[in-house]
């Protein structure tokens, strides 16, 4: 995520934190209640260091993505952001993350690689058919589950790296200024 709020700080201000699991260095995350409760502590911390009237949309890269759906179902967001949403568990197509995304209220951007195991583009689709909240996607074309375009894709389509990030930046303001 750091390379990303480098990035996500030209559209404005941004917060980043890590999980108990990360932070104490051990490999396996928490529970959910705990990832959403440490996920929530961090919203509200951001949110005293601006004016309660600041919009506040929540980014994830992967599980921060998936919890970031959980937290906005209890707090008050503009709009979510999932940068490589994992909604295959483990890769499993048949332990679909979706009941969430099924759940929400508020609209949300997926950024997906076409090379995602964890989130093929045929089950997003299904899935973003039968939600109710608006939700928009951004494909990254020859992107892994990390939004890194593989060599070959890159030289294909006479691009770069730091070109699709770019694009997944400016795709991410566009989403901020239509849900203000």
């Amino acid at each position: 995520m750091q390379r990303w709020k480098r990035r996500l700080q030209e559209i404005g201000e941004v917060e980043t934190f890590d999980y108990d699991y990360m932070r104490e260095g051990r490999g396996r995350p928490d529970r959910l209640p705990q990832l959403i409760a440490a996920h929530r502590a961090a919203l509200a911390e951001g949110r005293a260091e601006f004016a309660a009237d600041t919009p506040t949309f929540l980014i994830g890269k992967s599980m921060g993505g998936r919890i970031g759906c959980h937290v906005a179902l209890e707090e008050p967001v503009h709009g979510l952001i999932c940068l490589g949403y994992p909604l295959c568990a483990m890769g499993d197509q048949n332990k679909l993350r979706d009941h969430v995304l099924l759940s929400l209220g508020k609209p949300i951007l997926f950024v997906q690689g076409t090379r995602d195991s964890l989130c093929p583009l045929e089950l997003l689709a299904s899935v973003r058919a039968r939600m109710t909240a608006p939700s928009e996607l951004h494909v990254v074309e020859g992107g892994d589950h990390s939004l890194v375009a593989g060599k070959r894709a890159l030289q294909s389509a006479g691009d770069t790296q730091e070109g699709v990030d770019r694009r997944i930046c400016a795709r991410i303001a566009r989403f901020v200024q239509a849900n203000l």
